[in-house]
């Protein structure tokens, strides 16, 4: 029988917000058994852009990058915020080893091509080998994943952090029955995006489909629940998405379903 383990990735505005990111953070620490956390930081990268003059754009949640955005998002991702998270999870004495989609060649990917969007310097992931994932996980560790991948030809790319999450948890169905949780700042997927309490508790892709023609559901979700529904095609055994302040079980939270 596989043992479980759950891939949580983490969203939201939290690393702005020390108390909610220890909240998160404490609760991360506590989940029994094997664990991922995949985690963006596009706020930050933002801001930094900002300061430098740079522009920031965005589509359906997915940030169009430069060469100068890219060199933003690999310092943000890969360095200051994947090292902060590692660091305070060593305070709730939770082992974690960070890395990106670059270390132990974890994640290949193409870059985007240019239809009617050029997204610059975006990665698609085609390829994910668990080897050093595994390794880390059978030695006790906790990987921390920042969402900076490459290809083969030596070519940084920024990487969608929801889509690098899906294809890490596919990646570990064969060896482990594999929980995904998108952990944002919001309960769930809200029927009403004014109303915190609308949280729709299954959400199936046809009527996601259909809130979406509504404009009923934000751009920042488009990601997360394109990549939810690609990881259950793939055989992970069960996607939610929450309140990063707590991954209990029993909480609120929208499950996702075909």
């Amino acid at each position: 029988m596989k043992p479980n383990i759950t891939v949580v990735k983490l969203g939201g505005n939290c690393m702005d917000n020390p108390d909610l990111l220890h909240s998160f953070l404490a609760s991360f620490s506590k989940m029994e058994g094997p664990k991922v956390l995949v985690h963006g930081g596009g706020k930050m990268a933002t801001q930094l852009g900002q300061k430098l003059g740079i522009p920031v754009q965005m589509i359906e949640g997915r940030r169009v990058t430069c060469v100068e955005t890219l060199k933003i998002v690999t310092m943000t991702y890969a360095g200051l915020i994947n090292k902060e998270l590692v660091t305070k999870l060593q305070t709730l004495n939770c082992n974690a080893v960070g890395i990106s989609g670059l270390d132990g060649n974890l994640i290949l990917s193409q870059k985007r091509a240019s239809e009617t969007i050029d997204y610059g310097f975006v990665g698609d992931p085609s390829v994910v080998d668990q080897t050093l994932l595994v390794t880390l996980l059978e030695a006790g560790f906790v990987p921390v994943v920042a969402p900076i991948t490459h290809n083969v030809h030596g070519q940084l790319l920024n990487t969608n952090a929801d889509t690098v999450a899906s294809f890490i948890a596919a990646s570990l169905t064969e060896k482990y029955n594999v929980h995904l949780l998108y952990a944002f700042d919001k309960k769930g997927v809200l029927e009403n995006a004014n109303d915190d309490n609308s949280v729709i508790p299954n959400l199936s892709k046809s009527l996601s489909e259909k809130l979406k023609s509504e404009d009923k559901i934000a751009g920042g979700m488009h990601p997360k629940l394109q990549a939810g529904y690609s990881a259950l095609k793939n055989n992970v055994t069960r996607v939610t998405i929450q309140h990063l302040a707590s991954l209990d079980s029993d909480a609120v939270s929208t499950t996702l379903e075909l």
